[in-house]
């Protein structure tokens, strides 16, 4: 382990193996796991708990104070799964007190200059593509995919497997298994091809799309579209996943896209 050129605070918790370039900042009140690289000129404040194989590229600020003014320096975190990969000037902030926590899964890719905001829960096995920004109190379930320069509101949910296009806003919840797009973001199809590589079948490809067949092009309301799901479509896990993310939503779902037209489900 190298510490040329560093600052580590000698009550940092750190690990096995982890290789430190020259200009890093480690706070006191840190932990990282074994086998991680923490790149140059990387910054890792109070709060901060790292897991194992995790690399942190140059310029990244992990556990900065929330960007909230209600903050008024309590005791809070921010935690990185196991082998993550954080890329070039990431900021990820830790909790606020509504909170403690802003968490990051294992296995995911932030990618350079993503910021992710207070409170905020990523899961496992995502990716947070360039320049994407995720405000606070936002969740983002296993396997989701945000395109580059994504904006995401705060206290939105986006569900597992989703696909987001490119330089979207996101303002209301994105279902699980779809692909989002458009201004205003709306559901542009199932993600099956992102399905098919993590093991999805054809059958459930089909029965999810089946399901999204009711909710956004067959113009039911919300309410309507959950009941002839029920009756319409047999019980599946798939079914369960997207009824329940649905009827949890609090900001309520994007909107269908059919025939060139804009449909609000809400």
């Amino acid at each position: 382990m190298s510490l040329n050129l560093t600052s580590v605070h000698p009550k940092a918790k750190l690990g096995q193996q982890i290789e430190i370039s020259p200009f890093v900042t480690i706070y006191e009140d840190v932990e990282i796991g074994d086998g991680c690289w923490i790149g140059p000129n990387v910054t890792i404040m109070n709060g901060a708990r790292i897991g194992k194989g995790v690399k942190i590229f140059p310029g990244s600020v992990i556990s900065g104070d929330p960007q909230d003014l209600k903050y008024k320096g309590e005791t809070t975190f921010a935690t990185i799964g196991d082998n993550t990969i954080i890329r070039e000037c990431v900021t990820v902030n830790k909790g606020t007190t509504w909170s403690h926590n802003t968490i990051v899964g294992s296995n995911c890719l932030l990618m350079a200059y993503a910021h992710i905001a207070h409170d905020c829960v990523i899961g496992n096995s995502c990716v947070i593509a360039n320049n994407s920004a995720l405000a606070g109190h936002i969740i983002v379930e296993d396997y989701a995919i945000l395109g580059g320069v994504t904006a995401v509101h705060q206290f939105v949910k986006i569900g597992q497997h989703a696909f987001i296009s490119g330089g979207s806003l996101v303002r209301k919840d994105v279902p699980p298994f779809v692909k989002a797009a458009k201004e205003p973001l709306s559901f542009v199809g199932v993600n099956s091809i992102g399905l098919r590589r993590r093991g999805f079948n054809e059958e459930s490809i089909n029965r999810i799309e089946d399901i999204y067949r009711i909710i956004f092009v067959k113009n039911h309301n919300v309410s309507k579209a959950l009941t002839a799901i029920e009756i319409e479509i047999d019980p599946s896990p798939e079914r369960n996943v997207i009824l329940d993310f649905i009827r949890s939503s609090e900001r309520g779902i994007m909107k269908g896209y059919t025939n060139g037209k804009y449909e609000d489900n809400n």
